[in-house]
C-alpha cells in the first residue's frame, strides 16, 4: 500500500476488549490504517487528538465519563473523519443517516468495518471533507424537526440542504432524485429505501414505491382508487392504494 494512502487514526472506547478487537481487525483487514493511540475516555481522547492530529477517529458513543457528543462539542476545530461505534439506537442512527455520518454497530462486522474505512479513505483523499460532525450535532440538538439538515452524496461530492427545502424524493433504480423548493433537482447516490426510515419521523411519507413526499408541501389531495397529491410546485404524484388510508390519517393529524 502506498504510504500516501495511509490513514492515521485513534480509537476511543472505554472497553479494553472492544479496543483490542478493533485494532486487530484494522491490522488484518485495513492494514493502511495506522492506529496511533487508544483512549478509554474523553480526557484521553482530547489529548490524543491534539497530539497526533489523526485523520480518522473511531469513536464509541456511550462512555461512563461523557459521551461522544460531549467530546465533539469540546473540540474547537473538528478536522478529522469519524466512524461512530454504537449499540443499536434508532434515534442516533437516524441522525447519522441524515448527516451522512459513518457508524458501526456492536458487535463489529468485518465487512461493515472495511466498507466504512474504504469510504472514509476515499473522502479524505478526494478532499470531500465537510464538517459532518458539526451538522450531526446540530441535527441532534434541533428542536424543530425540519430545521435539521441533510448531507446528500452527489456524483461530484456532497451537498447540504435543510429538510424544509425538500419537496419530495423520487426513486431512480439505485439513485434518488431530490426535488427542492428552489426548483433544483439533485441526483443522490443512494436508493429511496435508505431515506424512507430516516425521513419518516420528520414529516415525510412514502406514498408510493417511487416517491417520498414532504407533507408540509401538499397543496391538494385528489380522490381515486389510491388517489393522488398535488405538490406546491404543481407536480401531481400518484398515491399507492395500500398507502391511501395512512396518508389521509397523517394529513388529518398534520
Amino acid at each position: 500500500m502506498n504510504k500516501m494512502q495511509e490513514i492515521t487514526a485513534i480509537i476511543v472506547d472505554d472497553e479494553q476488549d472492544s479496543r483490542t478487537t478493533l485494532r486487530k481487525y484494522c491490522a488484518k483487514y485495513c492494514p493502511y490504517v495506522n492506529i496511533q493511540a487508544e483512549c478509554k475516555n474523553n480526557e484521553e481522547a482530547q489529548i490524543a487528538i491534539l497530539k497526533f492530529k489523526p485523520q480518522l477517529v473511531f469513536l464509541d458513543i456511550e462512555m461512563p465519563r461523557g459521551n461522544a457528543f460531549d467530546l465533539l462539542e469540546q473540540i474547537e476545530n473538528i478536522e478529522f473523519e469519524i466512524i461512530f461505534i454504537t449499540a443499536f439506537s434508532q434515534y442516533a442512527i437516524q441522525a447519522f443517516n441524515l448527516s451522512a455520518s459513518h457508524y458501526l454497530l456492536k458487535p463489529l462486522s468485518i465487512e461493515e468495518l472495511v466498507d466504512a474505512v474504504h469510504t472514509v479513505r476515499d473522502e479524505i483523499y478526494n478532499k470531500q471533507q465537510i464538517n459532518k460532525a458539526e451538522i450531526l450535532l446540530q441535527n441532534i440538538a434541533a428542536i424543530h424537526n425540519q430545521n435539521r439538515k441533510l448531507v446528500l452524496p452527489l456524483m461530484e461530492g456532497l451537498e447540504i440542504v435543510r429538510m424544509s427545502d425538500v419537496l419530495y424524493c423520487e426513486a431512480d433504480d439505485n439513485f434518488t432524485h431530490f426535488y427542492l423548493t428552489d426548483g433544483r433537482k439533485l441526483m443522490i447516490c443512494r436508493n429511496l429505501k435508505f431515506y424512507e426510515s430516516s425521513l419518516d419521523p420528520f414529516g415525510f411519507f412514502r406514498i408510493h414505491r417511487s416517491h417520498i413526499i414532504n407533507l408540509e408541501y401538499i397543496k391538494r389531495y385528489i380522490k381515486g382508487k389510491g388517489g393522488s397529491v398535488v405538490m406546491e410546485n404543481g407536480e401531481e404524484i400518484i398515491v399507492s392504494n395500500s398507502k391511501k388510508s395512512e396518508l389521509i390519517q397523517r394529513l388529518r393529524g398534520h
